[in-house]
């Protein structure tokens, strides 16, 4: 099948097809169609199901790039994802997450479950490859709930596990070799909140990041408390962390099961945990696919590569 379509606004038919074409290649490469440019018209040549979806997909594009300037990676994904799978839907109605500095929509239908199982449960499991949003979502429905004045307090907190290097021949203090670990926790509050405000509220303890050995003999009341990266913990550091839910509280616990940065032999406390209370009605999980990827295209086709070799590799 062949479509060409021409488009009138140079400004926006140039952030369209990208630097060097490159996303009209992108999407070539993503949708397995051949796009021939000539001028300002575009010949898509392909399948008869993938010619109509792309041709769709560049009038998405075009009508942003004539709103909003240049074309990222992330827009293609998103308005791919539209086209192919619909707009995600919830059946509790609105599903954006309202913060100071931006507010979210989920991008794909499982981020919009993930949403919306965060809304209805008090412990929820994101489990999936790294850039399918599940940090990101947590941390803004985090910001929300304590904008809407439903959390007192967050509280996030990753294991600290050594990937490779020693902690103890790491320059500085225990908080300076420990911040690293951190940082992508502070990168989504600061995605959220004002600089000052983040600043602020960590300072008067109304948002908490720290190791999740911090949690031990605590209990969690009135709080947003996410735990990330929680393939690293073992089995007993997840039990102390999930035994540590309080009153009105809500927990969130993210991980991806094919990257554990544990020692060889030692059992993945988020691996045990989802098998030990995965049937407990009030506890839901989530799962995630490389389908769900929302960062750079290329990170999709990596995560899929990479699930692609396991399964060989355990076929064998």
């Amino acid at each position: 099948m062949q479509i060409t379509k021409e488009f009138q606004d140079n400004r926006a038919f140039s952030g369209l097809v990208g630097p060097q074409n490159s996303h009209l290649k992108q999407i070539e490469s993503d949708m397995g169609v051949t796009m021939h440019m000539r001028g300002n018209q575009v010949t898509i040549e392909g399948s008869s199901r993938d010619v109509p979806m792309v041709s769709d997909l560049l009038d998405l594009l075009y009508e942003r790039a004539r709103t909003a300037g240049d074309i990222t990676n992330e827009d293609i994904g998103r308005s791919l994802q539209k086209i192919m799978g619909g707009t995600p839907s919830s059946g509790s109605g609105d599903l954006t997450l309202r913060t100071k500095k931006r507010h979210i929509n989920p991008r794909t239908q499982t981020q919009a479950d993930f949403i919306e199982a965060m809304n209805q449960y008090e412990m929820v499991f994101g489990l999936g490859p790294a850039g399918t949003g599940k940090t990101f979502l947590a941390v803004a429905k985090a910001v929300s709930m304590m904008l809407e004045g439903r959390a007192e307090k967050i509280i996030l907190t990753r294991p600290a596990v050594e990937a490779g290097e020693n902690l103890g021949f790491l320059p500085g203090d225990l908080k300076e070799k420990i911040d690293p670990y951190l940082r992508p926790l502070y990168d989504a509050l600061y995605d959220m909140l004002p600089a000052d405000q983040v600043d602020k509220k960590l300072e008067s303890g109304e948002i908490e990041v720290a190791p999740l050995a911090y949690m031990r003999g605590r209990t969690l009341a009135h709080a947003v408390v996410i735990l990330d990266e929680a393939q690293n913990t073992t089995p007993m550091q997840m039990k102390m962390f999930l035994t540590r839910l309080g009153e009105g509280s809500r927990m969130v616990i993210n991980g991806d099961l094919s990257q554990t940065d544990l020692p060889r032999g030692v059992t993945s406390g988020l691996a045990d945990a989802v098998q030990v209370v995965r049937d407990i009605p009030e506890i839901k999980v989530i799962e995630f696919t490389e389908k769900d990827v929302v960062r750079h295209g290329l990170v999709s086709k990596i995560v899929k590569a990479y699930d692609a070799r396991n399964k060989n590799q355990n076929a064998e």
